[in-house]
């Protein structure tokens, strides 16, 4: 089901799609790809939203630095400098992160209005983003399909192709919180991650992957996540064809658990410190399924360039249970 949900400042509509399946609802906008929010049962069968968002259009174009549910893109994440070296041409981004780009650039796939279209239990949203766009290169024709399984798990898929060679890091921003309201700090979470990527002052990776052995970083057992967190860890399984489970999130006192499996190598903790405007710092959990930050100017990283002729994959899975 789709409705009309709201109308940009040139008069374009933006709908609502809303999907429905084991007693799960999802609410997706074809604005932004955004995923306004996730109904699912807690262990006493109530109903209630576990991830953050407006009511309505105008909250998401006031507040569009936390990137609420958003679809993010060309590049999740940082690009140190706003500036990367492909094939031995270097290409300047623009900068919207003090010196970085961060999530694509100022106007991001967050902030771009996608064509959607019905498919089995779910919908799929297209657009091209054109060679130059915040300073990428190459014309790229990307999807993104959300869909409900029959345990009423939403899977978000992915697929991109070019025309130039490029960069692509694809990930939704959810932020999650399990108990529907109040401090998200005191979930609990595993992490099946054994290294993670230290940073600098502008949370530019700073070196290679470290142990989390001994370290704060260390989520392989299960415990409560607190605050301090916007960090990449490095997921033990690395890249995948398939999606596997890396991350459980569970709220103890509503019995909430959320499961996520991926295809990609990374996944960006961010305990949202610096949440504003009309939410507080840590009201939220964001797990963003991704490649490593900074990953065009790291060689040694998982690579995130897309040449013609092939096709940019990503899945991830997010499931929803009680304990």
């Amino acid at each position: 089901m789709n409705e009309l949900f709201g109308t940009l400042s040139d008069g374009t509509p933006v709908h609502r799609w809303t999907l429905e399946r084991a007693g799960v609802r999802v609410r997706v906008l074809s604005y932004g790809g955004i995923v306004q929010s996730v109904e699912v049962p807690d262990r006493e069968g109530r109903a209630g939203d576990v991830v953050l968002g407006f009511p309505d259009l105008d909250g998401y174009l006031a507040h569009p630095e936390p990137y609420l549910g958003a679809l993010v893109g060309r590049y999740a994440n940082r690009i140190a400098g706003g500036r990367f070296t492909l094939d031995g041409r270097t290409y300047a981004l623009e900068p919207n992160n003090g010196p970085n780009s961060l999530h694509g650039g100022e106007r991001g796939f967050d902030k771009r209005l996608w064509d959607a279209e019905p498919v089995g239990h779910g919908v799929r949203l297209t657009r091209i983003s054109a060679h130059g766009e915040e300073g990428f290169p190459g014309r790229l024709e990307v999807s993104a399909t959300y869909t409900l399984d029959e345990s009423g798990a939403l899977r978000i898929a992915y697929e991109a192709v070019t025309d130039a060679p490029t960069v692509v890091n694809l990930t939704n921003h959810s932020y999650f919180n399990l108990a529907g309201s109040g401090d998200a700090g005191g979930h609990e979470l595993r992490l099946a991650a054994s290294r993670y990527t230290p940073v600098d002052a502008d949370l530019i990776p700073a070196g290679g992957p470290q142990d989390v052995t001994g370290t704060r970083f260390d989520f392989r057992e299960t415990r409560k996540t607190g605050s301090g967190y916007d960090h990449n860890f490095v997921l033990d399984k690395g890249v995948t064809g398939t999606p596997v489970e890396v991350a459980e999130l569970h709220d103890p006192a509503s019995g909430r658990l959320l499961t996520v499996a991926t295809t990609e190598p990374g996944l960006q903790l961010y305990t949202a410190d610096h949440l504003s405007g009309p939410f507080a710092p840590g009201d939220g959990i964001a797990l963003e399924t991704q490649h490593f930050p900074d990953s065009p100017n790291r060689p040694e990283f998982p690579t995130t360039v897309l040449r013609p002729g092939e096709v940019f994959r990503s899945e991830t899975v997010y499931g929803f249970g009680v304990r």
